[in-house]
C-alpha cells in the first residue's frame, strides 16, 4: 500500500478519472436516449443500471489484462485475400479481436443513431407506439452490448495511462459515481430540447465512424471529434439561448410539450 504516499499515483488518478469521464460522455448520451424510449417510471431505473453495468464491465476488462492484450493479435488479414503483396497494405488490413469489436459496435452505434433520427424525423407518429413495443430488458441489453465497446476503448486508455491497477478501477469506479449523478440532469436536457437530443444522435453517429475507423486501423485523433462536438454543443447553446421562450419543434413519438 505504500503508492498510496506516492504523489505520481494521485497524479494519475485524478488525470485518469477526468478523462474517464470525458470518454464515458458518450456513453450517457446513448444510455440516455436509449432510456428515453421507455416509460417514464422505469427511465432512472434503466440509466442508473446501465451505467452500474458499465462500470462492471471496465472492472472485469482491468481484472482481465492478459486477455484484453491478446485481441491485439491478429486473427486473420483482409489483405491476403485481396491477393496484396505490400507489406504495409497488409499490416493495415490485419484484423484483431480488438478490431472485429470496435467496427461491430461501430456499425450498431451507426445502424442505432441513423435509426432513431430517422424514427424522431420521419416516423409513423401516429401508427407506431414505440414505447409499447420497447421492453426494459431490451434496452439494457442493447445499452450492455455498447457498454462493452465504450469499456474497450476507456480500459486501453486508463492501461496506458496508470501502472497500477488498483488506481485504474479507483478511477473506472469514481467516473461511473459521476456520470450517475449527472446522467439524470442530461438525459432530461436532451429530451427537453428535441434540436438537442438530434446532435446527441449526430454525435453518436460520428463516434460510430470514428469506431469503424479504428477497427480498419485508421486513427482519427480524438481531439478532434471532441473539439467538434463541444463546438456544436457551443453553437447549440447560442440558439436555444436566442430563441428561449419559443415552442420548440415537435418529433415524432416524443410527448408534445404544453
Amino acid at each position: 500500500m505504500e503508492w498510496l504516499s506516492n504523489p505520481e499515483i494521485w497524479i494519475s488518478l485524478v488525470t485518469l478519472t477526468i478523462l474517464e469521464i470525458v470518454l464515458g460522455i458518450d456513453n450517457i448520451i446513448f444510455i440516455s436516449i436509449m432510456a428515453s424510449k421507455l416509460p417514464a417510471s422505469k427511465q432512472k431505473k434503466a440509466r442508473q443500471l446501465g451505467l452500474a453495468l458499465a462500470m462492471i464491465t471496465r472492472v472485469l476488462l482491468l481484472l482481465s489484462l492478459t486477455w484484453i492484450m491478446t485481441l491485439t493479435s491478429p486473427l486473420f488479414n483482409m489483405g491476403e485475400w485481396m491477393a496484396l503483396t505490400d507489406a504495409e497494405l497488409l499490416k493495415q488490413f490485419a484484423i484483431s479481436g480488438r478490431d472485429l469489436i470496435l467496427i461491430i459496435g461501430g456499425l450498431f452505434l451507426i445502424y442505432k443513431s441513423t435509426s432513431e433520427i430517422h424514427d424522431k424525423l420521419e416516423g409513423e407518429e401516429h401508427h407506431t407506439d414505440t414505447k409499447a413495443v420497447v421492453t426494459f430488458s431490451g434496452v439494457i441489453v442493447q445499452i450492455l452490448l455498447l457498454d462493452i465497446v465504450f469499456s474497450l476503448d476507456s480500459v486501453i486508455t486508463a492501461v496506458g495511462m496508470a501502472d497500477h491497477i488498483e488506481v485504474m478501477i479507483a478511477a473506472v469506479i469514481i467516473a461511473v459515481l459521476v456520470m450517475m449523478l449527472s446522467a439524470g440532469g442530461i438525459s432530461d436536457f436532451v429530451n427537453k430540447h428535441p434540436t438537442v437530443k438530434m446532435l446527441a444522435l449526430s454525435f453518436l453517429l460520428l463516434i460510430g465512424v470514428s469506431l469503424l475507423a479504428e477497427g480498419f486501423d485508421q486513427h482519427i485523433p480524438k481531439g478532434y471529434i471532441y473539439f467538434a462536438m463541444a463546438f456544436s454543443v457551443l453553437v447549440e447553446m447560442l440558439n436555444l439561448k436566442m430563441n428561449k421562450g419559443k415552442k420548440p419543434v415537435h418529433l415524432h413519438n416524443l410527448p408534445e410539450e404544453k
